[in-house]
């Protein structure tokens, strides 16, 4: 298959645009020149319904589909929510993907995590270590709903000749991300809590966990760049690994925040919280092999990051995604 097709007017649908991933997604889109993109809140179309998703095809007829919508959070949404992350993302990802094939939709990126890949598998991650082993039981809800869209995209594609392809990014940091404590990812927190640790002159942060984790992050922006990537040059059945192929410690990385911010205080390791998957590298050598790098620095990104977190924040309440 190839992908001429995707034109500045063809009709683009980016769904969960008011996301961190979607409205990066959006962003580079219309930076780019694209002039015919649908969106839709979830106010005004639930992905849960299918009815909704029907007609919404139905009517919009789009040709390309970024399927950024998900629930998404951290260990604690993760492992609290369990029954709402595997209905929700199952039923948003299913309605979408069945009704683009139903409208003949003519390319499908379906955009998933790194938590599928079994806890204990060889790092770096490969695509091909995919349902080799035990998942990290705290998000096992989550990663089976996106094993079960990565396996559906490539059912349709095996069955009706779909474009359907997916893509697995690594931990994501950028503009509009989530700060809640209760619900956030491991960097927006840590960026909270060292701020708000600096603004009320506390002694000391804690930290989730041991510290002794490796994690990878990459900017959302870069993600974006990877997607467009992907929907111009990638027409394969096996989905591919989006990240920065390096990692960092949850230590480390706390103390590049608290360095970032200007904190003076101790980090207190709270080892009663889980640590969740002890290492979480991509291996991003196809990625590569089709063309593509990510371009920002993890402490230049941090450094962008805080200070979008300090003007939002500045407006008065927090700063999360819609």
């Amino acid at each position: 298959m190839n992908n001429r097709g995707l034109e500045k007017h063809s009709k683009i649908y980016v769904a969960g645009h008011r996301g961190m991933v979607g409205s990066s997604i959006l962003r580079k889109l219309e930076h780019e020149g694209y002039n015919n993109i649908v969106v839709k809140t979830s106010g005004e179309l639930d992905l849960k319904q299918q009815d909704q998703v029907e007609a919404f095809f139905k009517v919009e007829k789009p040709e390309y589909v970024f399927l950024a919508a998900a629930k998404v959070g951290g260990i604690q949404a993760n492992n609290i929510y369990r029954a709402d992350f595997l209905y929700d993302n199952l039923m948003i990802q299913n309605n979408v993907i069945h009704q683009a094939y139903v409208s003949g939709v003519k390319k499908l990126l379906f955009l998933g995590s790194s938590c599928i890949y079994p806890k204990m598998a060889p790092q770096p991650l490969k695509e091909e270590s995919l349902l080799t082993g035990l998942l990290e039981p705290t998000n096992e809800p989550y990663a089976i709903a996106k094993i079960a869209g990565i396996k559906m995209c490539e059912a349709y594609r095996d069955q009706y000749g779909c474009n359907f392809i997916s893509a697995m990014p690594t931990n994501l940091y950028g503009p509009g991300d989530n700060y809640d404590l209760n619900n956030s990812h491991v960097l927006p927190a840590l960026i909270r809590k060292f701020h708000e640790a600096k603004q009320e002159g506390k002694k000391e942060v804690e930290i989730w966990g041991s510290g002794t984790p490796k994690r990878e992050f990459l900017h959302v922006d870069d993600l974006a760049e990877a997607c467009m990537h992907l929907m111009k040059h990638y027409n394969e059945k096996l989905f591919v690994n989006i990240g920065s192929g390096e990692d960092i410690s949850i230590k480390d990385l706390a103390l590049m925040v608290k360095s970032i911010i200007g904190y003076e205080g101790e980090l207190k390791f709270n080892t009663s919280k889980p640590d969740g998957t002890p290492r979480k590298l991509m291996d991003v050598s196809r990625m590569r092999a089709i063309g593509w790098k990510d371009v920002v620095a993890l402490k230049d990104g941090i450094e962008k990051v805080y200070s979008d977190y300090i003007r939002h924040r500045s407006y008065g309440g927090g700063y999360k995604a819609s």
